[in-house]
């Protein structure tokens, strides 16, 4: 075994573990690590990653599962032109360039909130990055990373997921250090549906407004677009909504795949193509579903908050590896909620 080697069982339930590739290449000067796991929501190769890596002067071969890279004179700098905005690609090729000698480009980069943090961060320790809170970052790279203090941003999926929780129970309640700013589209379409966000010391007061919840159009896109993470819980939210919405995923093309189980506790929910049309009922009914991924976990949680009669999700793994303590939070604020074995 050499220092750059990760073990398949680290990183074979998440997705995000293929950030490892770029941090531990640039380091070690190798890397090898399993294809990355996580959601299965779609098509999501590691191409980005993969051809921004070879142009920074690494040699990567993907073969048996595997993911086997180095770089044996080290990294160098490069212009990188991303096909898309993959927040991923953004985020290893960042790590890569931090510690690779002379100037790297990446353009057409991601600009989620996550990405800026993670480049303020590493700028704490010492990298030279401009151009963050755009699209093309110029990073000088090759300068000593040192130690730095650092708070983490608060995760804006769960805002919106435990926002949307809220409204559909039609309570009340205080989110510590919660920012509606880094919600991007998804504030002003949340606002439109009946979900208020009012700012109030430190963090946000969420609950339902007055007039109830209310059907809206949204089309998940990169931010500041609306966030695909968010589109199963509000979609779970729009079931009891008054009138009809359209969800429209264009990020990624197996996302709908809560639909069936919001079907079986009653929602009206029609998918042509890669939109769903909900029409709001008056109520959800408990039944017995299955979460196939993290966000439709949440959905479903969601849904059976609010439905009448009890609800039993199996899969609940998949909530326990997108959200911390998401049971714990939300029994809490008043939710009944039971974990069984059976």
């Amino acid at each position: 075994m050499y220092p750059g080697r990760i073990e398949r069982h680290l990183v074979g339930r998440m997705r995000a573990s293929v950030l490892l590739l770029g941090a531990v290449l640039a380091r070690c000067g190798e890397a090898c690590l399993p294809m990355p796991g996580g959601d299965a929501i779609g098509l999501r190769g590691i191409d980005f990653h993969v051809a921004g890596l070879r142009a920074l002067g690494a040699e990567v071969d993907l073969s048996g599962g595997m993911i086997q890279a180095k770089a044996r004179r080290g990294l160098h700098g490069a212009e990188i032109d991303l096909p898309q905005p993959s927040v991923g690609a953004t985020e290893n090729l960042l790590l890569a360039a931090v510690l690779a000698t002379g100037q790297s480009v990446i353009r057409n980069a991601a600009r989620e909130p996550e990405m800026v943090d993670l480049a303020r961060c590493l700028t704490a320790m010492g990298a030279r990055i401009a151009g963050m809170d755009t699209d093309v970052l110029t990073i000088q790279g090759g300068r000593p990373l040192t130690g730095a203090v650092h708070t983490v941003m608060p995760d804006r999926v769960e805002l919106g997921t435990i926002a949307c929780a809220v409204a559909v129970t039609d309570g009340e309640v205080f989110l510590d250090h919660a920012r509606a700013d880094v919600l991007g589209a998804a504030g002003p379409l949340l606002a439109s549906a009946g979900v208020v966000l009012e700012e109030a010391g430190t963090g946000l007061i969420a609950r339902r407004a007055t007039a109830g919840l209310v059907g809206i159009d949204l089309q998940t896109r990169p931010y500041p677009g609306f966030a695909t993470d968010l589109q199963s819980p509000v979609m779970a939210m729009l079931a009891t909504a008054r009138g009809a919405s359209a969800i429209t995923e264009t990020i990624f093309e197996q996302r709908f795949g809560h639909v069936g189980e919001l079907r079986k506790m009653g929602a009206n929910i029609t998918v042509h193509g890669r939109t769903a049309w909900v029409r709001g009922v008056e109520c959800l009914t408990g039944a017995r579903v299955t979460a196939t991924d993290v966000r439709a976990a949440a959905a479903l949680v969601l849904a059976g908050l609010g439905a009448k009669r009890d609800t039993i999700l199996d899969g609940l793994e998949h909530l326990d590896r997108g959200y911390d303590r998401m049971v714990e939070k939300l029994v809490a604020c008043g939710a009944v909620i039971t974990r069984s074995t059976v």
